[in-house]
């Protein structure tokens, strides 16, 4: 991601923005020891993947300015933690040329709130039992000294923006699809009876690394047996038995873009009738869900779909009497936003109208505790301007699929 991409982005900020409105963007602090995943929004609008670092903007007198605050280096700290990101070097790659230093924070933005009126920042939402975020800390004496300021959610401003994919934001999208669907073959074509399901998250994970990703979109489900009943199973750690269903809920982060499938299998190779009229029920929902998209429809239209269509397949087949107990078997939505984060922006929720350049999932789901087995079927669709694209199409999902495919390997 470099300026040519993120400089247009932050001239569109410029368009959002009325006279005494300012931006305030934190990247990430630096981990001890662990791998650096930088923020999302600061990452969109700068394209710099380093810690510690601090965007400003504003629109004062029909005028935008933007500045980046960097750490300044220390050469005492830089046999530990390696050399800063320089000014020349942040120019070079955002495209900002205002630099300061994080050191000069408070002298900075004392004179920005002179004439401030609102300030959109990226603070994030911390439950009230736990510490405050750093970007919470930061703000906090502007909040105390300048009450009459407006602090607001960045999201609530940018979420247009981020919600319309661009062609070069397909694209990551799509390579990260497509690196989950490769990982997601190797399972497929590997897992046996006796594994653990940690040893399928290292076969993804392996294929991710090769395609030098990194890290992942989310932490993985790969839950075998009953755990695919607990929707955000994520301790991988159980043994998968002859005859359990395996629910894959993965996604590889390219370019900080999160790709986000769902896929379920029979370890043994070959589904059981009452396993193959389930998934066919799921498969059959999701299908006419993912036919109905297209600009002008929304997200609650799609999931009313799923909804109704799984409690009159659940009803036909006898696992519930009436269509209102479907949510003790389906209990969340048909599908969220996908982007930058794998929930991505989206501050309207299922009202939200689809338009061209939308990313989303579609996932409908059964989770039947009872029968030991969770069955979700996830694929991530670009909305067109005549009606959708799969962007997961290439991950095979059909029955005859599946089957062809695990029981070929096993054969070897």
């Amino acid at each position: 991601m470099n300026q040519e991409i993120t400089a247009p982005r932050r001239q569109k900020l410029a368009e959002l923005l009325e006279d005494g409105d300012n931006v305030i963007l934190f990247a990430k602090p630096q981990p001890h020891l662990e791998k650096f995943s930088q923020d999302s929004n600061f990452l969109y609008f700068t394209g710099l993947n380093h810690p510690e670092l601090i965007y400003i903007a504003g629109k004062s007198a029909g005028r935008f300015n933007d500045m980046l605050l960097i750490e300044r280096s220390n050469p005492e700290r830089e046999v530990w933690e390696g050399k800063k990101l320089t000014a020349e070097e942040a120019r070079e790659q955002s495209g900002i040329q205002r630099i300061h230093y994080v050191d000069e924070f408070l002298s900075v933005v004392g004179g920005i709130c002179q004439l401030a009126k609102r300030i959109y920042a990226n603070y994030g939402n911390v439950a009230l039992n736990r510490p405050v975020s750093y970007p919470m800390f930061m703000l906090e004496p502007i909040r105390q000294r300048f009450p009459q300021i407006i602090i607001e959610q960045i999201n609530t401003l940018i979420h247009g923006l981020r919600a319309i994919k661009s062609d070069w934001e397909v694209m990551q999208l799509q390579k990260a699809i497509d690196i989950t669907g490769k990982g997601i073959m190797d399972i497929l074509e590997n897992a046996r009876a006796g594994m653990m399901e940690y040893e399928l998250e290292a076969m993804l994970f392996y294929r991710m690394q090769r395609a030098g990703v990194q890290r992942w979109g989310f932490d993985p489900i790969i839950a075998s047996g009953i755990n695919a009943a607990t929707l955000h199973y994520e301790k991988n750690d159980c043994m998968i038995s002859s005859g359990d269903l395996v629910l894959l809920d993965v996604g590889a982060s390219y370019n900080n873009y999160s790709a986000d499938i769902s896929r379920t299998f029979p370890i043994n190779g070959t589904f059981t009738e009452r396993q193959k009229e389930l998934y066919s029920l799921v498969l059959e929902v999701q299908k006419t869900v993912i036919s109905m998209i297209k600009p002008g429809i929304t997200i609650a239209e799609l999931h009313k779909t799923s909804r109704d269509l799984l409690a009159e397949g659940l009803v036909r087949i006898g696992l519930i009497d009436t269509e209102a107990e479907i949510t003790k078997y389906y209990m969340h939505g048909i599908g969220h936003f996908l982007g930058m984060d794998t929930h991505d922006v989206n501050p309207q929720g299922h009202s939200v109208v689809l338009e061209q350049g939308h990313v989303l999932t579609v996932e409908p789901g059964i989770y039947i505790p009872e029968e030991k087995l969770g069955i979700r079927i996830e694929d991530d669709v670009l909305v067109t301007a005549e009606g959708h694209c799969v962007l997961s199409q290439n991950i095979p999902k059909e029955i005859s699929e599946l089957e062809e495919i695990c029981q070929e390997a096993q054969k070897q």
